[in-house]
């Protein structure tokens, strides 16, 4: 247990109850991304979502372990057909589709996020804003090399990062800002 994550101070673990903890959390996490999928502005052939603002919540409030295992049953919950990715797509064609490295590069965000915030990130807002800016960085790793496969290396970047650069500057933002809020609500130091 880190004292400092919101989901340890909202609830916090007890030996007899871990796995059901863990499960619900990870349950929690990933409908709270499946609903961040649905605001969505479309654009081709990547829609612009509030996913990243909740990848790096999840992240930043569960730390790197449960964050990424939550991303990665988001990712299977889509890929066995739910409707949980953008516009309510599932599947494994999404996945396969110009859209599949950004939902694995979510894995990698919400663990990186969530491995600095166990080391003390979430405790400042400018802290917070350096880990979920890295973390949306990370993301675009294998979301722009998998994209490229479809649109060429000429046009990744054109189509792929920059339209999406100030909205996760902003989303980025909003996490460092509420983060710390939700954890003076809840009283204490993170």
């Amino acid at each position: 247990m880190h004292n400092g994550l919101l989901a340890d101070r909202l609830w916090p673990a007890d030996a007899t109850g871990r796995p059901a903890r863990i499960a619900a959390l990870a349950v929690i996490g990933s409908l709270l991304v499946a609903v961040a999928a649905q605001v969505s502005v479309p654009m081709i052939p990547v829609p612009m979502t509030l996913q990243t603002l909740a990848v790096l919540m999840v992240g930043a409030a569960y730390g790197a372990r449960l964050g990424a295992a939550t991303l990665a049953l988001y990712a299977l919950q889509g890929a066995l057909g739910l409707p949980v990715f953008a516009n309510l797509m599932g599947g494994y064609a999404v996945l396969a589709g110009p859209t599949g490295g950004y939902i694995l590069g979510f894995i990698l965000a919400a663990g990186l996020v969530g491995y600095l915030a166990e080391r003390g990130w979430a405790r400042t807002p400018l802290r917070l804003l350096a880990a979920c800016l890295a973390g949306a960085a990370v993301l675009y790793v294998p979301g722009l090399l998998w994209l490229s496969q479809f649109t060429g290396a000429a046009q990744v970047f054109a189509v792929g990062l920059f339209p999406f650069l100030p909205g996760d500057i902003v989303k980025a933002a909003l996490v460092a800002l509420a983060l710390p809020a939700a954890q003076a609500l809840i009283g204490g130091k993170s």
